[in-house]
């Protein structure tokens, strides 16, 4: 198996969003984010699936390591290896991935974020760094474009917080600041014994609208020069920001239950904001959020 092959075999599986994207990518672009995305999901897997916090520990310092030696030149894991080729001409650097890691470190040492500004940091180095890199493989010529992708990555972070509520209470994690929980009454314990409250129906929403606004201020700040080329980015966006909506419609059954897309409705999302320009997401977004 080649390392290209190890990389598309990790993102397939994984039934991602990211992957439907990644299909309407010019051959070089599409290696070089699946190798990015295959990248984040092997130092995830780490906080993930280890149940001995010290193995993890020492799986993340051999992260680290390989990154060092990615830039030396001699990469080991298939992983690494696929990056390779791209580093330069994808502006892929090292202090960004390192980044990522550190926000996988950072999941071993704290279940609990006191406020936004404390999350906000956790979900840019988890996320937002994320977004900086796979900008900078789809290609952008105005600085500005860094800003929307930290921001959209701090939406899709955002996103998968307020999806996975009831099965990080179940690993002992609440992402959501305690200052929030304390604002709308919501009681610790409720969430880690999954007790749907009229409290928590309002701090969901809350964490929603906070969500959409991140979404707006992304789409905001994006250059019009840059949007074909990060069109990947946006469409990854539709599909985020649909199921946002979905779990909203859903009136945030999130303890009890995982809600998601179809793989036809995520791939039809894909495909109309490729055709459209990324048109149709930029409107719907800037459309709700003027409602609110």
């Amino acid at each position: 198996m080649t390392p290209d092959t190890y990389c598309q075999d990790k993102a397939a599986r994984s039934g991602s969003s990211f992957y439907y994207a990644f299909l309407f990518l010019p051959t070089a672009t599409r290696k070089a984010i699946t190798a990015l995305y295959a990248f984040c999901r092997e130092v995830d897997d780490v906080v993930d699936d280890c149940t001995d916090v010290s193995v993890a520990h020492q799986k993340l310092a051999w992260w680290r390591t390989e990154v060092a030696h990615l830039y030396q030149g001699v990469p080991t894991h298939p992983v690494t290896k696929a990056l390779q080729p791209h580093l330069e001409t994808c502006h892929i650097t090292q202090d960004k991935l390192l980044a990522i890691i550190e926000g996988m470190q950072m999941d071993l040492e704290q279940t609990r974020y006191l406020d936004w500004p404390a999350l906000k940091k956790y979900c840019w180095h988890v996320a937002g760094v994320v977004g900086e890199l796979s900008a900078g493989i789809f290609g952008y010529t105005d600085e500005r474009t860094m800003e929307y992708a930290a921001k959209l990555g701090l939406a899709f972070q955002m996103t998968n917080i307020i999806r996975d509520v009831g099965d990080d209470a179940r690993r002992g994690r609440i992402y959501l600041p305690i200052d929030d929980l304390e604002q709308h009454g919501v009681k610790t314990a409720d969430i880690l014994n999954r007790i749907h409250t009229e409290q928590f129906t309002a701090l969901m929403a809350f964490e929603t609208q906070r969500a959409r606004e991140l979404y707006r201020e992304a789409v905001d700040a994006l250059p019009e020069t840059d949007r074909r080329a990060q069109r990947p980015g946006l469409m990854m966006a539709a599909i985020y920001y649909t199921l946002l909506g979905e779990i909203e419609s859903e009136q945030w059954a999130v303890l009890d239950q995982r809600i998601s897309l179809t793989p036809i409705r995520k791939l039809w999302l894909a495909w109309r904001n490729w055709v459209g320009g990324a048109r149709p997401i930029i409107r719907q977004i800037r459309q709700d959020t003027d409602r609110s």
